[in-house]
């Protein structure tokens, strides 16, 4: 049956076999919660899953992957696939069986069973976590995918996503993150006031995206820019003034921060929003009424990842 590295036995051609049809059952949430697993679908989904379980593997962790099936002309098209799941159950399939396996019309040939990882809030902030992505009952798989795949290329440590947001292991929501759930530590169904205690006990400054927000995302870019270059732009022996730069009351992104967004209809609630330290507006100036959540994401969390890596 499964062989090891590349696979030799005949592929897998009935789509209602029941091996098949218990891969096929990971789309749904109930089998998802029951086994413990899910499916990454399409080449680049398997190949990040693969180098993480590889890199967690020769950290003498269990890593992420329990087996692959793909077709033989993705690996032909592919070897490297093969390569990284040298160590793993390989079994060659054919079309309609990856096609029975995934949700998308197209897989490309290729799906892996993924285990899902449980991570302690607490032990992934205690490890000094200095940005983070909050997501406070965003319930749409793709732009729960887009702001964890933003936090990824930002460098962030970690994505939260409180209780009553999407299930990020479904398979629109795992296809939308291109790989990046299996980069960072994603911390899933935890309550919003223990996510805001944790927060804060951890010293994170808790900042909520808000179109309506008091505090300007441009002038806090700006005033970050102006304290890296106060000393080397002051005479010499002068003591540049912050006060002048900044007021006190305005949050630095160069600090360890979190941030919270929100539902993509109602946005952020008056609790939440109440709950944050600052509210912080990203600034519009054409005719748009707002920002798609994943955009504003986006540029919030690289504003904190330029500031931080200044």
């Amino acid at each position: 049956m499964n062989t090891v590295g590349r696979p030799s036995a005949p592929p897998m051609s009935n789509p209602r076999a029941d091996r098949v049809r218990d891969v096929a059952k990971l789309a749904g949430r109930p089998a998802r919660l029951k086994t413990g697993r899910f499916v990454a679908e399409g080449p680049q989904a398997v190949r990040e899953a693969l180098l993480s379980h590889r890199a967690d593997a020769s950290a003498g962790g269990s890593g992420v992957v329990l087996e692959v099936f793909a077709t033989q002309a993705c690996l032909e098209r592919l070897p490297e696939l093969a390569e990284l799941a040298a160590e793993l159950p390989l079994r060659l399939a054919t079309d309609e069986v990856i096609a029975a396996m995934a949700t998308t019309i197209s897989p490309q040939g290729v799906v892996a069973v993924c285990r899902i990882t449980d991570y302690d809030l607490d032990d992934v902030l205690a490890s000094g976590a200095q940005l983070v992505a909050v997501l406070c009952e965003v319930r749409d798989p793709g732009n729960a995918g887009t702001i964890l795949r933003a936090a990824d290329s930002a460098g962030a440590d970690a994505v939260i996503l409180t209780s009553a947001s999407v299930d990020i292991h479904n398979p629109k929501a795992v296809r939308s993150t291109a790989g990046s759930l299996f980069h960072l530590p994603v911390v899933t169904g935890v309550d919003f006031d223990f996510v805001m205690a944790a927060l804060h006990a951890h010293g994170l400054t808790v900042l909520a995206a808000d179109g309506y927000g008091d505090v300007d995302l441009d002038r806090l870019q700006d005033e970050s820019a102006v304290r890296r270059l106060a000393p080397a732009l002051a005479p010499a022996g002068a003591v540049p003034d912050e006060a002048a730069v900044v007021e006190p009351s305005q949050p630095r992104l160069e600090n360890p921060t979190a941030w919270l967004f929100g539902n993509e209809a109602q946005g952020l609630s008056d609790a939440q929003l109440a709950a944050a330290d600052h509210r912080v507006a990203v600034p519009v100036y054409g005719r748009a009424e707002s920002l798609n959540v994943g955009t504003a994401a986006t540029v919030c969390l690289y504003a904190s990842a330029r500031a931080q890596n200044r």
